[in-house]
């Protein structure tokens, strides 16, 4: 990945467009989490509900603080400790994050990536971005760019290629407000 992939990449979000990107585990779909437009592309490539809120990754906790209930960082030392890294948290959403986002829930999926690739793509664009699997509703994710592309093809706009963190399994995600695990990493 060069300079000007990176770019390209950026502006293709901010233009509304859907990117995929190499993850911890997979590769995943983004677009600008305030965007509807956008969001309801990604959702149509996928084949996925609205209602089952979307993850978003960011660069650092300062990218993700805006969207988090203020109330929320009173827990939020275990969450610190595991960021960077692969754990996703469920936490709070503040009052204006939209319902595509928390599908409802007034708790909204987030995480600080570990991944470098990903994290200069959060870097670049100056914000969180969704973050979801690269694959249809259902079926497997996608590991390498090249399955992303064949699996999704001309529906995603632009695809930033990149070995993925190796992971084996998705980011754990867990619940901040009672511990619970809701996916094993």
């Amino acid at each position: 990945m060069n300079a000007w992939q990176l770019r390209r990449a950026v502006q293709t979000l901010r233009s509304g467009g859907v990117v995929a990107y190499p993850t911890e585990a997979v590769y995943g779909l983004g677009c600008d989490p305030w965007n509807e437009h956008a969001i309801v592309r990604l959702l149509a490539i996928k084949g996925r509900s609205l209602d089952k809120g979307l993850i978003l990754i960011a660069a650092s906790h300062d990218q993700l603080a805006p969207l988090l209930r203020p109330e929320a960082t009173l827990d939020m030392a275990q969450v610190l400790k595991s960021w960077p890294g692969p754990t996703t948290w469920l936490l709070p959403a503040a009052r204006h994050v939209p319902d595509w986002l928390t599908g409802g829930s007034g708790c909204i999926a987030v995480r600080v990536t570990a991944h470098p690739l990903a994290a200069k793509l959060c870097r670049g664009f100056a914000g969180a971005l969704v973050s979801t699997s690269a694959n249809r509703s259902g079926r497997p994710a996608a590991r390498s760019a090249l399955k992303a592309r064949r699996t999704l093809g001309a529906e995603v706009d632009y695809f930033l290629t990149g070995p993925t963190g190796g992971a084996a399994r998705p980011t754990e995600i867990r619940d901040v407000r009672d511990g619970r695990v809701l996916r094993t990493g």
